[in-house]
């Protein structure tokens, strides 16, 4: 994905003085205004149609949990944000959605990150929040974690994924999940869960498309352990384009392409985490703690 920072930033800090100049008339020449809380739920975002199973589930948790505040949405991805408005779907990036809500009075605001780790894309959400917070808008925003945070966050990963392994599958056989991965140094999440699950079921490993352990590293581990079959899972919230096409496509240098070269029968199950409760709790007890604030 290309990005353009110092462009960002500038219209960042346009958007923050303009906003900061409006927010300071209104406070000048009116009330205080009443408390209006408010719930942005952000994630990177998918073009892929079967990728809104995970985010109505989400949506669904999030109501059911606090039924009497308002959800918005954003995402991240610039790419994904385009594919969608030339299918007639529009949504807002966090920049703009919090405008949005500032505009339409809420006061406090939790944003709620989807992400898997706090990689590039949660520090650059982390900025944008540290900007609105600094325009004097809105009286109080907060985010919440993304999925990996604390050791308490990584013991629940663990029980979650033994809790949705393929219940068909057998002792000797593996289950690999595959994270997105990130230049960031959070990357390191991925390898400490793994070392973590591990402890408890020495058969499932996690790779990563675009960081370390990544597949070949995987393959080594699996060929170590003498495994014939395995079960391939993403690690990430839906199951789109990678999960389809990295780990399960067709071409040579698919997960399921290079280990079926090395021999290994492979099963693929295509959901994302955000299709299972268990994950999603993690998410929704990490917006509690924030809305918990205001």
């Amino acid at each position: 994905m290309k990005r353009f920072p110092c462009l960002s930033l500038c219209l960042l800090i346009a958007l923050s003085v303009t906003l900061m100049v409006a927010g300071t008339a209104a406070a000048a020449h009116g009330p205080t205004p009443s408390k209006q809380v408010g719930i942005l739920l952000v994630a990177f975002g998918s073009s892929e149609a079967s990728a809104r199973v995970s985010f109505e589930n989400i949506d669904r948790r999030v109501k059911a949990a606090h039924p009497d505040v308002p959800i918005r949405w954003a995402y991240t991805s610039a790419i994904i944000r385009a594919k969608l408005a030339k299918q007639g779907q529009v949504l807002d990036s966090p920049e703009v959605a919090l405008a949005r809500m500032r505009d339409e009075g809420f006061t406090h605001v939790a944003i709620q990150s989807l992400h898997t780790i706090a990689g590039e894309e949660f520090h650059d959400l982390r900025r944008t929040v540290g900007a609105f917070q600094m325009m004097g808008g809105m009286q109080r925003i907060l985010l919440g974690a993304p999925l990996l945070a604390t050791q308490e966050d990584m013991a629940r990963a663990v029980e979650a994924i033994l809790a949705t392994l393929p219940r068909e599958r057998k002792a000797d056989e593996a289950v690999v999940l595959m994270g997105h991965g990130t230049p960031h140094p959070a990357n390191a999440f991925y390898a400490a869960l793994m070392f973590q699950v591990q402890r408890k079921d020495p058969n499932v490993f996690i790779g990563c498309v675009e960081g370390y352990p990544d597949i070949h590293e995987v393959q080594a581990l699996l060929t170590e352990r003498k495994i014939r079959k395995v079960y391939l899972m993403p690690f990430m919230s839906v199951a789109g384009d990678h999960a389809k096409n990295d780990m399960t496509g067709d071409d040579e240098d698919s997960w399921k392409s290079v280990l079926t070269r090395a021999g290994f029968a492979c099963q693929a199950i295509l959901k994302g985490t955000a299709e299972y409760d268990v994950f999603v709790d993690i998410w929704v007890d990490h917006l509690g703690g924030a809305l918990g604030h205001f």
